[in-house]
């Protein structure tokens, strides 16, 4: 009895060793607020266990998902996304959606997260997507602006497009507006981590016209909170330099949201080997977000 007891003790450990880290989750429609935090209280409430204290230098500052692009905050050399790909000549990438040209280019990482989107609308029915227009460097976004003129371009370095982390989406049936799959975009999208940056409502807050084309990738949770409390960009930023902490729960999964103003501190702390992103806004500070990990045990 002791050797199969030694046996069963023996498999149990080695079960344990298999822990599977999984800090994604698949998109579903169930959002909600935990807890907030009194902002003189946040250093001490927010994280808890052994933490690690990370530094934030000033160039990360101008990088990340998160960053604010607009007549008043421009693009730096160090915002660009590094991973831009000509997507024509990634097939894997482009299946179930058409390209406008063939030099149409966008970061990897965003492409991938864009397919996974197209992906999930083909499941619905919703299949006739393409396109138009993706990461644009300083010369094409010159060029473009000199023969359109500032009402339907925007210059050099002030545009979204010349991050890598925007996109034109058009449909092969119809104007965006009307198409179902402008109306599955702009119901589905921050499911997926992407946002519609210039909806209808928020004319007076981007200081950009309508745009039920243009999507840009912000990430989860973030989507995911902008999507429920209406927020564009620019309202989102300001939430959360307000806030300085907030928590979210989505379905099940918890994030942990804090601002740093990199004039009032250069380091923050984490809870040990957890998996936590770092964007700047492009202004004054970085956003670090916090994933709770699950684990589950394999045998």
């Amino acid at each position: 009895m002791k050797k199969w007891g030694f046996l069963l003790l023996l498999l149990l450990c080695l079960c344990l060793t298999f822990i599977n880290i999984e800090p994604f989750f698949e998109p579903k429609e169930e959002i909600q607020n935990y807890d907030h935090y009194e902002n003189d209280k946040v250093e001490d409430r927010r994280i808890s266990g052994n933490l690690q204290k990370k530094e934030i230098t000033e160039e990360q500052i101008y990088q990340g998902n998160l960053l604010l692009v607009n007549s008043e905050y421009p693009v730096h050399p160090e915002s660009i996304k590094s991973d831009v790909i000509n997507l024509s000549t990634h097939n894997v990438l482009t299946k179930g959606y058409g390209l406008l040209e063939s030099a149409i280019y966008l970061s990897e990482d965003i492409a991938r997260r864009f397919s996974e989107m197209i992906t999930a609308a083909e499941k619905e029915g919703v299949r006739n997507f393409s396109i138009t227009s993706g990461f644009r460097d300083f010369d094409k976004q010159s060029v473009l602006y000199q023969e359109m003129g500032s009402a339907y371009a925007l210059p050099a370095g002030y545009s979204e497009h010349n991050l890598g982390l925007s996109l034109d989406v058009g449909s092969t049936q119809m104007k965006m507006a009307e198409a179902s799959e402008g109306k599955w975009i702009e119901k589905n999208a921050w499911k997926y981590g992407f946002i519609l940056r210039y909806p209808k409502d928020k004319t007076d807050v981007t200081g950009i016209q309508y745009e039920p084309w243009h999507i840009r990738y912000v990430g989860l949770p973030h989507s995911a909170i902008m999507k429920e409390k209406n927020f564009a960009l620019e309202e989102y930023l300001d939430y959360l330099k307000e806030e300085k902490h907030i928590s979210e729960s989505i379905n099940g999964e918890k994030y942990s949201i804090t601002y740093y103003s990199i004039s009032q501190s250069r380091t923050f702390n984490v809870p040990d080997n957890s998996y936590f992103e770092i964007s700047g806004n492009n202004m004054d500070g970085v956003i670090v977000t916090v994933y709770q990990i699950n684990y589950r045990v394999k045998c």
